[in-house]
């Protein structure tokens, strides 16, 4: 009888997720570069048949379900398995700020493995020294003249090492070279490529890190990718806000049908340990 209500609460955890995934996306829908998530959900019978080998019931220890939360020992329910952003380019708009730069992608190939493109990414460092990846162009000079992130993370060239602003009246090619007063500074900003995005982590303001050792090769290795950097522009968000909007409305709808089925079975073991106990 308690498996139903295992199963509805799962749910209900799963919904709320997801509405927090989806209030995260719209909370972002003016930062610059965001890469919305997206949702994958799991239901016990697609975990039964991905574990057709084991001699034993898919539980949540021998499974290490990657989600938050589980509702009982034993998963008859659905559950979110993870987020995963959407690398599909925003669209691009006019700021006027020279530090301003937005990352225009052209051709990409495709992964034949999962059928789908890589991704493009500026490169910068953290104060610890470790490279991280972002689409954010919304950069600025600091007062050391380094060209950084709105968090302080230094913006690196092709070779590893911070580009410096050495004065106001500089230019950024289409292929990321800079020019100040007309010479070329010999510094070209850094393109990082992702062949398979998936393998990247979100970890918040626009930042992504590579799961592993190692980091992403230069788009330079890769002559067949095209692109364009465009000086005093940046890239909006992708977040679909009507989309947004609809999923929301699913997910609360979702949750409170399965809130009522929680209900009634709450009603049920109420009028059995009441009513039917005094029975004889």
């Amino acid at each position: 009888m308690l498996r139903g209500f295992y199963t509805a609460a799962a749910a209900m955890v799963a919904q709320q997720q997801r509405q927090e995934m989806l209030a995260n996306n719209l909370a972002n829908a003016n930062t610059p570069g965001f890469k919305a998530d997206q949702a994958t959900f799991r239901s016990f019978p697609e975990l039964l048949i991905t574990s057709t080998a084991q001699q034993t019931l898919p539980v949540k220890n021998q499974f290490r379900l990657k989600g938050k939360y589980t509702v009982g020992p034993l998963n008859t329910g659905v559950y979110m398995q993870e987020t995963v952003p959407k690398f599909k380019q925003g669209d691009i708009y006019e700021t006027g700020n020279e530090t301003d730069l937005a990352l225009v992608e052209g051709y990409l190939s495709v992964n034949p493995e999962t059928n789908r493109s890589g991704a493009l990414f500026f490169q910068v460092m953290n104060a610890a020294g470790e490279v991280r990846y972002t689409r954010n162009g919304n950069f600025t000079v600091d007062g050391q003249g380094y060209l950084t992130t709105t968090d302080g993370f230094h913006v690196l060239d092709t070779f590893g090492d911070p580009i410096v602003i050495f004065g106001d009246n500089f230019t950024v090619t289409s292929d990321g070279r800079f020019f100040e007063d007309g010479e070329d500074t010999g510094q070209q900003i850094q393109i990082a490529y992702a062949e398979n995005p998936d393998n990247l982590v979100k970890e918040g303001n626009g930042l992504f890190r590579l799961e592993g050792q190692g980091q992403l090769p230069s788009v330079l290795d890769h002559p067949e990718i095209t692109y364009q950097i465009k000086q005093k522009f940046l890239e909006r968000s992708n977040v679909d806000l009507e989309q947004t909007m609809t999923e929301m409305m699913m997910a609360y709808r979702t949750f409170e049908a399965n809130q009522k089925v929680v209900q009634a079975y709450d009603k049920s073991m109420e009028k059995a340990v009441n009513e039917i106990g005094r029975i004889g």
